[in-house]
């Protein structure tokens, strides 16, 4: 009897074995993810293309002044080349006029002449057309010496410009390729699903909207540029955010500074990381009302502080100018400050 018992036991323990081991090793059985989790994917990829939309801008920026560049230097070397071509022509007319005068026989023949008069007066002549070929000799090296310095710079600015516009077209594919995925995502959930998101980021919007108008009311007592680019910010709040948009209807995060300084008398280029390198740096502890913030690294966003630890900034697509906090945004922190 003790014996049945063992043997009972053991085949107990041995299929306890067994059934912890299979399912140890079935495949475990994820939780489908919910609206909140989806909207959070979507609006993660929404972000993603907004930073790669601003590198779009940031190259364009940098296209333009290396065309401006390219452009003004070409014209440069089109100059150079004439004067070269000037030069050589006059250098061209003195080898032909010595070539018939025979100027070498002739201050031989003039050396023995029985008149020094003569050949004193003919050999000052031979010298100074002997100087003025020297003096375009040199001139000429000089012009080719430059032309072909020009040439090379030309040469590389035009590198420059190729392979940045090789940047932008990547960069602008980069972000429609992250709104694609984003709507992908939302094509796989069901009618009603989609139908519930859309009504809660409505829903969110409006809220934020409400919260940014109340809060802009409060924002007069700021002088200086920086208050009169807040008091143009202010007046976008609820305007929807596109891709390299920058106004009166449509704004991106850059676009939206860039108007809002030029109302102030200030010349910004339309692309974030361009401008975090104009204006003053200030410690970002320091920051007062009316600087410019800028997040992630390298930079990809701005806004504009308003005090009170928040800031006005057109966010990402799917999304409108408001007021938000001006901490971090997702994954981007804040890196830089700037004023102006």
């Amino acid at each position: 009897m003790i014996k049945l018992n063992r043997s009972i036991r053991a085949r107990w323990a041995l299929s306890a074995i067994l059934s912890t081991s299979l399912l140890a090793l079935a495949p475990v059985a994820h939780a489908a993810p919910t609206l909140v989790q989806i909207q959070a994917q979507v609006n993660d990829l929404q972000d993603q293309a907004t930073a790669a939309a601003e590198g779009a801008q940031e190259a364009k920026v940098k296209l333009a002044t290396l065309t401006r560049s390219l452009n003004g230097i070409q014209a440069q070397a089109a100059i150079q080349g004439k004067n070269v071509d000037a030069i050589s022509k006059t250098l061209g007319v003195i080898a032909i006029n010595q070539y018939k005068s025979g100027s070498l026989s002739q201050s031989m023949e003039l050396l023995f002449s029985s008149d020094p008069t003569l050949y004193l007066s003919s050999a000052g002549s031979l010298e100074a057309i002997t100087r003025q070929k020297s003096i375009q000799l040199k001139k000429y090296q000089s012009a080719t010496q430059k032309l072909n310095a020009t040439s090379l710079t030309a040469a590389d600015r035009l590198a420059q410009v190729k392979s940045l516009e090789k940047k932008l077209a990547q960069q602008s594919a980069v972000a429609q390729e992250k709104l694609k995925a984003a709507e992908e995502i939302l094509a796989k959930l069901k009618k009603e699903d989609r139908d519930r998101l859309a009504k809660l980021a409505q829903e969110q919007e409006d809220a934020d909207q409400a919260s940014s108008l109340a809060a802009a009311k409060g924002l007069s007592g700021i002088s200086g540029r920086g208050g009169i680019a807040i008091k143009f910010a202010a007046k976008q709040i609820g305007d929807k955010y596109v891709f390299g948009a920058d106004g009166m209807v449509y704004w991106d995060c850059s676009g939206l500074t860039m108007r809002a300084f030029q109302a102030a008398g200030v010349n910004l280029p339309h692309s974030a990381a361009a401008q975090s390198r104009m204006g003053k740096s200030i410690p970002l502890n320091q920051k007062q009302p009316g600087d410019l913030l800028f997040f992630g690294r390298p930079v990809s966003h701005v806004g504009i502080y308003i005090g009170g630890g928040k800031m006005i900034h057109a966010p990402r697509t799917g999304s409108r100018v408001k007021i938000a906090e001006a901490g971090s945004l997702g994954s981007k922190h804040l890196v830089a400050v700037r004023r102006f």
